[in-house]
């Protein structure tokens, strides 16, 4: 029996219907590797980032894992005046997950979710069950009866 992180264990409380991927046993660190171990178009597998907004309110991204968060699109998508990113030790206590291991399901409490537009490119995407070596794959749709997101170009 795979080991089944708390997001996969949600998406099953659910009934939703996902893929999911262990690539634990891999020397794969950043995303990119992770797309590439998967054998997965790094388009389509996702990071998940968290943000905090010059309201002091924290804000969540996702965008594909070779692409990087351009701040202020972000900033414009979640109408505030700027974003930075979330210092890495703030992120456990903030979310209950680690760096690496951060997905937007399953978070201590809901944050505004923005996901890249190019998300709409693909029939499902890629991203992290919410524990280092283990990504769920599921349709936006799917996704949006678990969390509530925004579709916005948010990319450098």
């Amino acid at each position: 029996m795979e080991h089944k992180t708390n997001v996969m264990r949600e998406l099953d409380k659910l009934k939703i219907k996902y893929n999911h991927y262990c690539y634990a046993n891999t020397d794969a660190i950043s995303g990119v590797d992770v797309a590439a171990v998967l054998n997965q178009n790094p388009d389509k597998v996702f990071k998940t980032l968290v943000t905090v907004g010059k309201s002091k309110k924290n804000y969540v991204f996702m965008l594909p894992v070779a692409k990087e968060l351009d701040l202020k699109k972000a900033a414009k998508a979640i109408s505030e005046k700027s974003v930075e990113m979330l210092k890495s030790k703030e992120l456990l206590p903030l979310t209950g997950y680690i760096h690496g291991g951060c997905s937007p399901i399953g978070m201590k409490k809901f944050f505004v979710t923005t996901i890249d537009e190019s998300a709409q490119n693909f029939d499902t995407i890629i991203f992290s069950a919410g524990k280092i070596g283990y990504q769920v794959e599921l349709s936006l749709s799917e996704l949006a009866k678990v969390i509530r997101f925004n579709l916005a170009d948010i990319t450098e």
